[in-house]
């Protein structure tokens, strides 16, 4: 297609008008009454000539075209001037007085329409009005590229401070998660790798990418809610007595309270306050039971247990991968869903320390929560 001119006021000899029309004294008479007038005239003697000369000159300000020729006629020519050449106008002219092929014509993009024989006056007005609508066409196409142009500029713009805004909500995240683990240093590394896991079955399910920042970012704070519990209890080496027990699971709704007011988080808050709910309904902090426990709270279920078991601890040795799975089959449709425990089952071992050995990789880097849901995603084909 050829490329928009920009409309600006010209003399008649910069006008270019292209006449197409198979009976050459037809060609000639017009091209010397335009050329009298002062318009830059090139003449062509089919539609092929016609559109090689379009081609050639990038457009023209005007074509006037017989509508009867042989081989492609004027209304073939009209159908691709309109849709490779759209800011040409398009003057038909033929000896045939007949209303349906004038209708025709215009309903195909012809702006006038002229009778044979014609004389210089009625060729002018013609010719005048062609122009006039062509330079019209011409700023409009102009005015929408623009326009067009000036959208695309500042959905780039958008787009861009939406990445920007992204990155500010994941370093808010993580400044909360390194509060948590400045406090809980035996646990630490255990929300990069419950975020990881995650993600992983997440992805697994079908969950696609808006799911999966709200599924990392509540599995990455799960444990958000346990800043306010008491280092005498949260640090404790030994068994919690039943009153320690009950203040230790407030951290679920502390955790929700305090997320839920960031206005980003509103979601992912929702997986904070039922990461300890259980499928049969056995769970805290509401007793849910089935479905009525979040997706995602139901998936992090499994990945939590899953790290819990394959993780050191000052009193015991973390156990393989093989053990963490028997041990997740056997609680299936008590503690974890058992349609996820088959997927979670589905998946290779190898994928879960290949996760593992990526998250302890990147130990001392800044975390990325981008990186925890798009990064560690496509690895389903490990195995």
């Amino acid at each position: 297609m050829a490329s928009l001119r920009v409309p600006i006021e010209r003399s008649m000899a910069q006008v270019s008008i292209l006449v197409v029309d198979d009976e050459e004294p037809v060609r000639r008479v017009v091209a010397s009454l335009l050329d009298r007038a002062g318009y830059q005239v090139t003449t062509a003697g089919s539609a092929a000539q016609a559109l090689e000369a379009l081609r050639e000159a990038g457009g023209f300000d005007l074509l006037l075209s017989d509508v009867m020729m042989p081989g492609t006629d004027g209304l073939s020519l009209l159908d691709r001037v309109a849709e490779d050449f759209p800011t040409t106008p398009v003057v038909m002219f033929t000896a045939v007085h007949d209303i349906h092929v004038a209708t025709n014509a215009f309903r195909r993009g012809a702006i006038d329409y002229l009778l044979k024989p014609f004389v210089r006056a009625q060729l002018e007005a013609v010719v005048e009005r062609g122009l006039e609508h062509g330079r019209l066409r011409r700023q409009t196409a102009l005015y929408r590229q623009n326009l067009e142009e000036a959208v695309q500029e500042r959905t780039a713009r958008l787009r861009q401070t939406m990445v920007e805004l992204e990155r500010s909500y994941d370093i808010t995240i993580e400044a909360m998660g390194g509060a948590l683990d400045l406090r809980d240093e035996e646990t630490e590394g255990h929300s990069r790798r419950v975020t990881a896991y995650t993600v992983a079955m997440a992805r697994e399910v079908g969950m696609q990418a808006e799911e999966l920042k709200t599924i990392s970012r509540g599995a990455f704070l799960h444990d958000i809610g346990k800043i306010a519990t008491p280092d005498a209890i949260l640090l404790k080496p030994g068994r919690l007595d039943a009153d320690e027990t009950v203040i230790m699971r407030q951290h679920c709704a502390q955790g929700y309270e305090m997320v839920r007011k960031i206005p980003f988080l509103e979601e992912a808050a929702e997986i904070v306050l039922a990461h300890q709910e259980c499928y049969d309904g056995s769970g805290y902090p509401r007793g849910l039971k089935g479905e009525e426990i979040p997706l995602g709270a139901r998936i992090f279920a499994i990945a939590d247990t899953l790290d819990a078991i394959t993780s050191d601890r000052p009193y015991r040795k973390g156990a393989s991968f093989e053990a963490a799975r028997e041990e997740i089959a056997r609680w299936s449709g008590r503690q974890f869903d058992p349609a996820l425990v088959t997927v979670f089952l589905a998946m290779p071992l190898k994928r879960w320390a290949d996760l593992r050995a990526s998250i302890e990789k990147r130990a001392d880097a800044p975390l990325s929560l981008a990186a925890l849901h798009l990064d560690f995603g496509p690895m389903a084909s490990n195995g």
